[in-house]
């Protein structure tokens, strides 16, 4: 089976790293993985670095004719099968590129916002054989967007879990700010407003009243950076609360955590969560969204209402307070992570382009993927 994967994003997220993870798992087992992305991008860099095939796509907005056009040509040099389109951003060209081809167009859709109510959102994923809704969540919120049922399946993220991470040492704890040996808490999010970091910073004014000694480190970067810098100013928190901006070694630092957090207000499924659980770390996040599809409450950590910092904070200082309940916690984490494998995700998300080929009668047929794999809304 042959595969376009669209990601069309700058920067490095959750969403992109999904997308290298399937391609190369997809390769793995004997299909052939195309990424289109945006060059010079950390998923055009990391997906070529990995032996993956890429090719250049960088549109000007989402309706770049002469990109979709690019594309077009690229799903007919390369006899796909599958067209992918993994970001919001990527289903316009996508869905441009792949009219009166015969070729199956799957969406993926990651995060828990209502869609626009348009004549053009309407067309876009109206084109799509399948929407993949990363958690029972979003497939409602689909639903209530005018999606039909019949259209979306439900295919968690995954993770790697036989990555070798080893927590950050000392000496780069201590230049982020935090003493080590003392109690940490990481929270690795974009700062951006479903994320609500601010909520986070008053968490821990709260957490800091009850546990001695707490550091924590909140590990990435964005718009919000100021409002969450003022916040810990305005907290008295310098000493206890180190924005350390985006990171290269965001996996080491949540592997160094006693606890790690999110604090969203919406959320299609919080990926983070899931390297959380593999590395074993007890978990204090909010309820929103698809989040209670991860964390289970009181078995793989502690959830809390959305926006209520006190209730937030309480979570992460029983958590610090109580190594019985951390260990506990942590070895049903690793447990609760093989569900989430990348292994699964692909399974799963194959299922899915079975289906989808077999619905328009077109492609290869791949026959690796167990049609008893996929999971639907």
């Amino acid at each position: 089976m042959r595969i376009l994967h669209v990601d069309t994003e700058r920067g490095w997220r959750g969403g992109e790293r999904q997308t290298l993870w399937l391609a190369a798992e997809l390769a793995r087992r004997g299909h052939v993985s195309v990424i289109a992305a945006r060059r010079g991008e950390p998923l055009a860099e990391r997906a070529a670095a990995a032996g993956i095939d890429v090719v250049d796509c960088a549109p000007a907005s989402e309706l770049d004719v002469r990109a979709a056009w690019r594309l077009r040509r690229t799903i007919r040099e390369r006899r796909v099968d599958i067209v992918h389109a993994h970001t919001a951003h990527a289903v316009a060209v996508a869905a441009i590129a792949t009219l009166r081809l015969g070729v199956p167009l799957i969406v993926a859709r990651r995060v828990d916002f209502p869609l626009r109510a348009n004549a053009g959102t309407r067309w876009k994923y109206g084109r799509a054989a399948v929407i993949v809704a990363v958690s029972r969540a979003v497939a409602r919120v689909l639903e209530r967007g005018g999606i039909p049922p019949g259209q979306i399946r439900v295919v968690p993220d995954g993770v790697d879990l036989d990555r070798a991470v080893s927590p950050a040492s000392a000496d780069t704890l201590r230049a982020l700010g935090a003493a080590p040996g003392m109690p940490l808490v990481v929270q690795v999010a974009q700062l951006v407003g479903h994320k609500d970091p601010v909520n986070f910073v008053r968490a821990m004014r709260r957490v800091r009243e009850r546990v001695r000694g707490v550091h924590a480190l909140l590990v990435g970067d964005g718009p919000l950076r100021g409002a969450v810098e003022a916040e810990v100013r305005a907290l008295d928190l310098g000493g206890v609360v180190h924005v350390a901006g985006y990171r290269t070694d965001a996996d080491a630092l949540l592997a160094a955590a006693d606890v790690a957090c999110l604090s969203s207000r919406d959320e299609g499924m919080g990926s983070v969560l899931l390297d959380a659980l593999a590395f074993g770390i007890p978990v204090a996040a909010t309820s929103a969204g698809g989040i209670p599809e991860v964390i289970v409450h009181g078995e793989s950590g502690l959830l809390a209402a959305p926006e209520n910092p006190v209730a937030l904070g309480d979570a992460i200082a029983t958590l610090l307070e109580d190594p019985g309940l951390r260990a506990r916690l942590s070895h049903n984490a690793r447990e609760r992570s093989h569900e989430f494998s990348v292994e699964r995700m692909t399974d799963r998300t194959m299922s899915v382009y079975e289906e989808a080929l077999s619905a328009t009668g077109g492609g290869r047929r791949s026959r690796t993927a167990p049609a008893s794999s996929s999971s639907s809304a």
